[in-house]
């Protein structure tokens, strides 16, 4: 199978309801007050089978006055575990079915979190579910052609998130920054993207000290991955949204090593890189009409006697100086490359980075919202709203001018670090702040604390894919 390919096993299709003869109907149902032997628990995706003629699956959406999107969608997701579990074949679900609920866009939500649950990473399993996917009709009265396109539109969004999530799972000996480079040009090879690939040779040229020197340890050179929508003809002169992702391959945290309770589960440090994928995936489907552009920057951080270290002193593509204080603070150095590129050649309407940056920001917020900060209150508020819309939720942090006092380099322009765990998620962001153009609106989301969820309805650890449909909430609410 293809690694562009992501077969789901779930699928949704819109059908008039006088044609459809399955054989278990969704009925979603607000909890009751009391146990009740005709629905299920008060918990949100509570489930109860009523067999019969019309076998129903009756589904807990909570408590009435407090049912909610992010419940409808979580509903959604427990939904998808239970028909995938109980290998359901055909199943309905009427188009009204919350209508009763007082909830806007609540179908959307419940058909977005069945896409979303029915998500596995099962790609290395020996013995792979050899089941169809369950199949679950919209079921409408009259004119189809709305909720056609409305499912067409999610599907695709979820797509997107799914090639996120579903490359973020893949090891470090399958995806590396030049296979990643390989599967980059395939993704827009189908998709139509334009895709540049500077490897190690162009980023030297370059000048690119910074996304180089992460990668000198590792026997698969750093690589800067450039995706390029070009919008509609009409605006194809407008400057261009850029989102940069983090894709840190594997991450041992170089010199500055991790333990092994801290290495386990670095495959997950090109989260942000990953989501920039799923994003321009969906940008070239959906056709959007404004210029989009992607970067993804790829290192793999490893020991050898070539690996960066403490103390060296490396010259960035914005031409400043950075002391090494910790080869664990790998993700802005990669970043800093990146984030110059997108700056000085590019020409933005915005810049927008994804990257799984500190640890602080889990310790802060932990994995409910991301950390945010920003240069512009405009684009930060547009970001809110759509994290609001899509319950991807964000917070934002300051980047108050004294913070950069814990970065002054001594024997360089900056230090990769404070060197002390002092504001670590706003110290990353003020670096970060260093190599974007001051009359750039930009805005950093640390995505440390929401790239995983170790456990949810649907299961044990996984990749969320967070701030794919966040960015693109945000890039189709654009003027």
């Amino acid at each position: 199978m293809s690694p562009i390919q992501i077969p789901s096993p779930l699928i949704l299709e819109v059908r008039k309801e006088n044609a459809w003869d399955g054989d278990l109907m969704i009925v979603p149902v607000s909890a009751p007050v009391k146990n009740s032997p005709d629905k299920p628990g008060q918990k949100i995706g509570d489930s109860l089978l009523v067999q019969g003629k019309n076998s129903q699956l009756r589904l807990s959406l909570g408590v009435a006055e407090n049912i909610s999107t992010k419940g409808i969608r979580k509903a959604g997701q427990a939904a998808a575990k239970w028909l995938i579990e109980h290998q359901a074949s055909s199943v309905g679900l009427q188009s009204a079915a919350f209508a009763d609920f007082g909830v806007e866009n609540a179908l959307d939500a419940f058909c977005e979190g069945l896409l979303l649950g029915a998500f596995s990473f099962d790609r290395y399993k020996a013995r792979r579910d050899e089941i169809g996917p369950v199949t679950v009709h919209l079921l409408v009265n009259g004119n189809s052609s709305t909720f056609q396109e409305k499912i067409t539109h999610l599907t695709t969004v979820i797509e997107g998130v799914n090639l996120a999530r579903e490359w973020s799972h893949e090891p470090p000996n399958v995806i590396n920054p030049v296979s990643l480079a390989e599967r980059a040009q395939a993704l827009a090879a189908e998709t139509g993207l334009q895709c540049t690939v500077f490897g190690e040779k162009e980023l030297s040229e370059m000048g690119a000290e910074a996304i180089l020197s992460v990668g000198l340890g590792s026997n698969n050179p750093s690589q800067m991955i450039i995706l390029k929508h070009p919008g509609h003809e009409s605006r194809a002169k407008e400057p261009p949204v850029v989102v940069v992702g983090k894709a840190i391959t594997f991450d041992t945290g170089g010199y500055s090593l991790k333990d092994t309770m801290g290495i386990v589960g670095m495959k997950f440090d090109k989260s942000g890189g990953m989501n920039v994928l799923g994003i321009m995936k969906a940008v070239a489907t959906l056709n959007l009409p404004i210029p989009v552009i992607g970067i993804v920057a790829a290192a793999e951080n490893m020991i050898s006697s070539d690996a960066y270290r403490p103390n060296d002193i490396i010259r960035s593509l914005s031409g400043k100086t950075i002391e090494i204080i910790t080869t664990d603070a790998e993700g802005r150095m990669v970043l800093a490359d990146a984030l110059t590129y997108a700056s000085t050649e590019l020409k933005p309407r915005a810049i927008i980075d994804l990257a799984t940056l500190t640890g602080g920001v889990l310790v802060a917020l932990g994995n409910i919202r991301a950390g945010v900060m920003s240069t512009d209150d405009e684009l930060s508020e547009a970001l809110a709203r759509a994290g609001d819309r899509t319950d991807e939720l964000i917070w934002r942090l300051p980047l108050d001018e004294e913070y950069f006092e814990l970065i002054r380099g001594h024997d360089s322009d900056l230090r990769n670090s404070a060197g002390i765990p002092l504001a670590t998620s706003i110290v990353g962001g003020t670096f970060l702040k260093q190599f974007v153009m001051n009359d750039i609106p930009w805005a950093h989301i640390d995505i440390a604390g929401t790239a995983t969820i170790k456990k949810t309805v649907i299961g044990p650890r996984k990749s969320t894919g967070f701030g794919v449909r966040l960015i693109l909430d945000y890039l189709e609410n654009l003027v």
